[in-house]
């Protein structure tokens, strides 16, 4: 599963809590929920990043089949130097500044004045937020009977826009023993992700990525952008 910097987890949902062993339905909807993501094609996304100086939120849309992350980022709780679109891949990040920048991302990314460079694998919340959020989707399924063994869990209950869901921890990282419980997960009756919160680094408070907030658009090739394959 998800898995970036040095994970701790912190807090849960509402309602009986756990954790307590996964019961073979929950293991079953655990193991399908990033595969759901990539089989919609992508999904709309709010991603939300701490800083101590502000954070910053990311609004727009992941295509988890092209590997591509598109949207609109503002400050919170800081100057507006940071907003504008931005798109990603798994190696680069690509910036258009904007003084004024939508609530939305333009469906049609602007084919002037981005400014592109490498997407960090340390050092940075906003890179490896966005690199956690396109690791949420997968070409296939998980092991559902391995989830269980590697230490994944149930711990409660919650609601998020109405849409009943368990709350439970994703297995130990792949090589990475006792990490088990670092990536929270909220998760649907049918196996849908609705949220997703982990803590990445030094940051005392976690990213938080919310799915479902608004309709999907599909992100189109910014110019001069490649995706990974």
């Amino acid at each position: 599963m998800a898995a970036t910097a040095a994970f701790l987890i912190a807090g849960g949902g509402s309602g009986p809590s756990g954790p307590r062993a996964l019961t073979a339905d929950e293991a079953n909807r655990l193991a399908i929920t990033r595969f759901r993501n990539y089989a919609a094609h992508g999904r709309a996304v709010t991603i939300t990043v701490p800083g101590t100086a502000g954070g910053l939120t990311v609004t727009g849309s992941v295509d988890y089949q092209g590997k591509l992350g598109y949207g609109v980022v503002h400050g919170t709780g800081r100057d507006t130097s940071s907003d504008g679109l931005i798109k990603w891949t798994p190696t680069s990040v690509s910036v258009h500044p904007m003084a004024n920048a939508p609530a939305r991302a333009p469906a049609s990314p602007p084919r002037s004045a981005w400014y592109s460079r490498p997407l960090l694998s340390s050092g940075s919340a906003l890179d490896s937020s966005l690199t956690i959020a396109l690791k949420l989707g997968s070409d296939r399924p998980d092991n559902a009977q391995l989830l269980p063994q590697n230490g994944a869990a149930w711990w409660g209950r919650d609601q998020v826009d109405g849409h009943r869901v368990d709350v439970m921890t994703g297995p130990s990282s792949p090589g990475r023993s006792g990490t088990a419980g670092n990536v929270r997960y909220w998760v649907g009756p049918d196996g849908t992700m609705y949220r997703v919160r982990v803590s990445v680094g030094s940051e005392s408070q976690p990213v938080v990525i919310d799915f479902d907030t608004q309709k999907y658009v599909p992100v189109k090739p910014v110019p001069g952008v490649t995706p990974t394959r």
